[in-house]
């Protein structure tokens, strides 16, 4: 066994997979920096939660990561909670800190991080297609961060309301439901639209948003989380317009960056996971 799984060993709790592109990146980070670190690919089934978090501690792992079904279920098994993971009741990122496990959630930061590179979110009015994950966790940063006004469009009625109840609760700012209806037009006063749906993604089997393409202004910033391909048809039709758009590669770079900082106290090279994560995607 490499000496280098001898100090400290951060690991990622989802389904072992040949290419992963997160284990790619932060190995290729650590190798980069010459970091004492390794990343390592998990299975833990949902039964085996309790005692893979307690063989974490015993290990002093400097952290993990956690994918679906876990980012609920872990937070009985931990220390306590960052404010954005406390908000959304959701964890993907846990850090060692003192011997207490802390759960973060990266997924939004990550979005904000790509976002605030074309505009500041504070005062914009914003509509996310989708209300699952990764709308929650970008809706929360984008709201803690001065955002005031979002318009949530999904089809199933009570997941979308229970995230704009989360808004206004928790954030205190202004939020709304709309049913995504065929051919969803965008309305004027709108100046950012999040796609935060798996509609696009190379497997999916379908490229194309169910809205009007024709409804996106030329004045918006348009984003979307799919990483492969990170030019969805979305964002080609708005670039076409000549609309700031934001593609999926930054946010998935940026939250891999902040887990590694959580777990190294170190500033890793963006460019470098970015580089690796298109080789691996074959980008």
């Amino acid at each position: 066994m490499s000496e280098t799984f001898l100090s400290e060993l951060t690991g990622s709790f989802s389904t072992p997979s040949a290419g992963n592109p997160t284990v790619a990146m932060v190995e290729a980070a650590y190798k980069h920096h010459k970091l004492n670190f390794r990343y390592i690919n998990c299975e833990v089934q949902p039964q085996d939660l309790a005692n893979a978090v307690l063989g974490a501690r015993a290990m002093n792992w400097a952290g993990f990561n956690l994918s679906i079904p876990h980012k609920v279920s872990v937070i009985q098994y931990l220390d306590g909670l960052g404010q954005s993971a406390q908000i959304m009741g959701a964890v993907n990122c846990v850090v060692n800190r003192a011997g207490k496990l802390i759960g973060e959630n990266t997924d939004g930061k990550g979005f904000l991080q790509a976002f605030k590179k074309v505009d500041s979110p504070n005062g914009k009015q914003i509509a996310i297609l989708g209300a699952g994950g990764a709308a929650r966790a970008i809706a929360v940063e984008l709201a803690l961060d001065g955002a005031k006004d979002f318009m949530i469009i999904n089809r199933d009625e009570k997941r979308g309301k229970d995230l704009v109840a989360l808004l206004k609760d928790k954030l205190k700012v202004s939020a709304q439901f709309v049913a995504w209806s065929a051919k969803f037009k965008i309305p004027d006063f709108i100046d950012v639209l999040i796609n935060a749906t798996s509609v696009g993604m190379a497997d999916s089997g379908s490229y194309d948003l169910d809205i009007d393409l024709a409804s996106i202004k030329k004045t918006m910033i348009v984003a979307d989380v799919i990483v492969n391909p990170p030019h969805t048809n979305l964002l080609k039709s708005a670039s076409s317009i000549g609309a700031k758009t934001i593609d999926g590669l930054g946010m998935v770079v940026n939250q891999a960056v902040i887990g590694v900082k959580y777990w190294t106290n170190f500033d890793v090279d963006p460019t470098t996971m970015h580089a690796e994560l298109q080789r691996v995607l074959k980008l």
